[in-house]
């Protein structure tokens, strides 16, 4: 099982672009700003953002379930945060048996650079 649902990226010659503009470009179209809205949102939570922190870097990129849990919720919990990361397109899955890995794609992360830099 794979997900490869992610915030909206164009990749140009110079690298991977994000939904949108750098915040300090130009206003936001209403699409644009529900694009990075969800983005916030999923990491607008603690432990989401531990989570995705966790995933981001660990070694080689990529993290089973099995070492990110120890996050001071329970397992249904940490699932649950995990499939918003991923719904938010921040993060993607694949499972290897019974283990679901996570990976942060570079893409998501120079978009993201991107979005909350300067011009």
């Amino acid at each position: 099982m794979s997900n490869v649902e992610s915030l909206p990226l164009a990749v140009t010659g110079a690298g991977a672009a994000p939904c949108c503009p750098p915040l300090t470009e130009r206003p936001y179209s209403a699409e644009e700003a529900e694009t990075a809205a969800r983005m916030f949102k999923a990491l607008g939570d603690p432990v989401r953002l531990r989570l995705f922190s966790l995933v981001a870097s660990h070694e080689r990129g990529e993290a089973c379930v099995c070492d990110i849990s120890d996050v001071g919720v329970s397992q249904p919990t940490v699932s649950h945060h995990l499939k918003k990361l991923r719904e938010a397109g921040l993060l993607t899955s694949e499972r290897r048996g019974t283990w679901v890995y996570y990976r942060v794609a570079p893409s998501v992360l120079t978009g993201m650079g991107r979005l909350l830099g300067s011009r």
